[in-house]
């Protein structure tokens, strides 16, 4: 094989797609495309035996081809299995994520805010399908149970066949979600082209992308773009994007950790049709003695019962959904340390405490058992604390009630701290 292309990027990459239209099509935003002022050695990369014999093409150029992409329409199923070395959070993780206890009124089973959570673990196989801006599926399947997001114009259904409840939510005319609805679903990284775009926009100067040879995904030929850290204390190893060669459509996602063993997060299509979907795939209409949840009542059930809740982790509000960047603030009692890979997210908790323990007589001795066998003790120049560990992302909560998180490792978190001390 040839020596791989190399790019870096510089800050102008962060921009983001203006618009519901834009964001609807999956499109890496075309600022992306501008990364070629920085680019060095353009070396493009040669296929491997056994692999398809493609034309050569360079880590710029297929860059802009994935934002080149106009690609709307499609249809298929992809797998997606995610190892982020913690039991399965099922419908803990939605209660964390919707800022409540699972059996407030206003909850619904089919509620996207909980269950999409679940692809946070285990492996799962879902049918997609897409049909320009306003026309979008995500299936996910499960034994003999499906549980669907879809969205029909300005209006957005979700129903578990399992519970044989639905929750519905519409968008407001200017084409954006109303203040109480549900998230559609093209703003849930389900695809392959969803999660490589997140990779995209926070590519910068700690970034190196390659071409790393070519594949087969789904019966298509495809680039394979290989994004690496080139800042040390990530425990991301390296993320690779199967690009079509085609259309330039992401097909396979696949996150390595820096620590070594299996993948994170391996997302690809095993079949795909970038034909016109059928119109019946985008129309839902509940199934009679189906429980329906509008979305506008589960909201006002909430602020009855307290407003977010006690599920609400500390400062989560302040986490965007596409992660850490060095531009962020994050909210009023979050700030970010460092930038790229190594960006730390530093979060007061309310009243300046931090986890219960045994000396403070607010827990029995079982129970701290319990905590401490939950992370490991650290401690520094910030004092002491403890850190849970994730493959992916890991957490330092400080005895004085400060939370350092990111996709970093422990070390890193610890350094941090110790700095902001």
């Amino acid at each position: 094989m040839a020596p791989n292309d190399s790019v870096e990027t510089n800050g102008g990459t962060r921009g983001t797609a203006v618009g519901r239209r834009k964001a609807a099509r999956y499109i890496v935003p075309v600022a992306v495309a501008g990364v070629a002022a920085a680019t060095i050695g353009l070396v493009p990369a040669l296929a491997s035996t056994g692999d398809p014999d493609l034309p050569e093409i360079t880590a710029q150029q297929l860059i802009e081809k994935i934002a080149a992409s106009d690609t709307q329409q499609f249809s298929g199923t992809v797998k997606i299995s995610t190892d982020l070395g913690i039991p399965s959070l099922g419908g803990l993780a939605g209660s964390f994520a919707q800022g409540g206890s699972g059996g407030d009124k206003g909850d619904s089973g089919a509620d996207p805010q909980k269950k999409m959570t679940e692809l946070a673990s285990g492996t799962h196989t879902l049918r997609v399908a897409a049909d320009g801006p306003d026309k979008q599926r995500v299936s996910i399947l499960d034994n003999a149970a499906e549980y669907s997001l879809i969205r029909n114009g300005d209006q957005v259904w979700a129903y578990d066949s399992s519970s044989n409840e639905a929750y519905h939510a519409t968008e407001d005319g200017s084409g954006t979600k109303a203040e109480h609805s549900a998230p559609a679903p093209e703003s849930v990284p389900t695809t392959p082209k969803a999660l490589a775009e997140q990779v995209l926009k926070a590519a910068g100067p700690t970034t190196s992308v390659t071409v790393d040879g070519t594949a087969r995904v789904a019966g298509r030929d495809a680039y394979k773009l290989l994004i690496k850290p080139r800042q040390s204390g990530s425990t991301i190893g390296s993320v690779t994007v199967a690009v079509d060669a085609k259309n330039g459509v992401p097909l396979k996602f696949t996150l390595l950790p820096s620590s070594g063993g299996k993948a994170v997060v391996d997302a690809g299509f095993t079949k795909v049709d970038f034909g016109k979907p059928a119109a019946s795939s985008f129309t839902f209409t509940p199934p009679k003695g189906t429980k329906v949840t509008e979305a506008d009542d589960a909201q006002a059930q909430r602020k009855t019962d307290g407003g977010k809740g006690p599920g609400m982790f500390p400062g989560a509000e302040g986490l965007g959904a596409g992660g850490l960047g060095a531009g962020d603030k994050g909210g009023k009692d979050t700030k970010v340390i460092g930038e790229g890979w190594n960006a730390i997210a530093e979060i007061r908790t309310p009243g300046g405490t931090g986890l219960p323990s045994k000396a403070s007589g607010d827990v029995p001795a079982e129970a701290q058992q319990f905590l401490d066998a939950l992370g490991n003790k650290v401690s520094g120049k910030f004092g002491s604390g403890t850190v849970f560990k994730t493959r992916l992302v890991n957490a330092l909560m400080t005895d004085d009630g400060k939370v350092y998180v990111g996709a970093v490792t422990p070390d890193t978190l610890v350094k941090a701290a110790n700095n902001a001390a």
